[in-house]
């Protein structure tokens, strides 16, 4: 399958006919109106758990999950789908391509982690030097947060190590097998290593960068001018859903295998230990941690060029008062 034949894990393939036309939603029955997210099932994305919990009045939220970052850019791009939550850098990336898009929303700070193989051969930042570390994407802010932290311990990541890019659900099995000593990568797989003690956590990125952001929630640009209404509704739910999250996240887990398809108490870990591993507190998109992102990009070789951050962040539907 090529990049922009997508797909919807756990289900079928999303219908170009079921769009009533690119960057525009579609009205179920003429009532409420759907607003197709796609995210992936990774604990970053615990705010898709709004389709089961939220009960909107004037939107459908239909969540569709894909299995790649390549994929869930690819549709965007298209306008397959209204939104989605994307890292940081790969909406920046788009956004300087021209694609009409806006942030809206954060969808998590924190929640990644540096796993290295669990053989003791790995116990600081330092042993790193000659290994092969694994990361999901160039235009990823795990990249950003594995060069940062090399770069302040005196790490060349160009010469001292390898880093390669490699599909999050395949990083677990790579560092069993020896292909790699070590990955960073958005949870749970941190914490699936853990479980099968074939890994252990190195370091947590808030260690790296306290309070990083990672993935948004990248919306077509037509979406937010035209139904403004249907979309505080939905950045809302998504707002309630964050606050129950931070306050029962055994509870929280224990609904996500539905959205995720990930086990419960792997969720549970990540929630819960420690508790500030992942968070979903202080949602709003905010132009200093961007350009600190933007700032890491340029200076990492990741991009070339800065985004025009006021014409791209859109906090006004996040700082409504519900």
């Amino acid at each position: 399958m090529n990049r922009r034949d997508f797909l919807i894990t756990g289900g079928a393939a999303l219908a170009a006919t079921a769009l009533s036309g690119p960057f525009f939603p579609a009205f179920a029955t003429g009532k409420k109106l759907t607003i197709r997210i796609g995210y992936l099932p990774i604990t970053d994305h615990l705010l898709m758990l709004a389709a089961e919990r939220e009960k909107f009045q004037q939107v459908t939220l239909e969540p569709v999950k894909f299995s790649s970052w390549p994929e869930i850019t690819e549709a965007l791009k298209a306008g397959k789908i209204d939104g989605a939550f994307l890292l940081t850098p790969m909406g920046l990336a788009l956004r300087h391509k021209g694609i009409p898009l806006k942030v809206v929303l954060l969808g998590h700070r924190n929640g990644s982690v540096i796993t290295v193989k669990n053989s003791g051969e790995i116990n600081r930042i330092e042993d790193l030097k000659g290994k092969t570390i694994a990361i999901p994407s160039p235009f990823s802010t795990h990249n950003i947060l594995l060069r940062k932290v090399l770069t302040e311990k005196g790490i060349d990541p160009a010469r001292d190590l390898k880093i390669v890019d490699m599909a999050p659900p395949e990083m677990v099995v790579a560092l069993a097998t020896g292909r790699i000593h070590a990955f960073i990568v958005a949870e749970p797989f941190g914490a699936q290593a853990e479980v099968q003690k074939v890994g252990k956590v190195l370091m947590l990125s808030k260690d790296i960068w306290h309070d990083h952001i990672c993935c948004v929630l990248n919306v077509q640009e037509k979406l937010a001018q035209k139904y403004p209404g249907e979309l505080q509704e939905l950045i809302s739910g998504f707002q309630e859903t964050a606050k129950f999250i931070e306050a029962n996240p055994v509870l929280a887990a224990k609904g996500s295998p539905k959205i995720l398809g990930q086990k419960a108490e792997i969720v549970e870990r990540v929630l819960t230990s420690p508790k500030d591993r992942l968070t979903f507190h202080n949602l709003i998109p905010v132009k200093a941690d961007f350009a600190a992102t933007q700032d890491y990009m340029l200076k990492f070789g990741i991009a070339k060029d800065k985004v025009d951050l006021a014409s791209y962040l859109d906090d006004r539907f996040a700082r409504k008062k519900a």
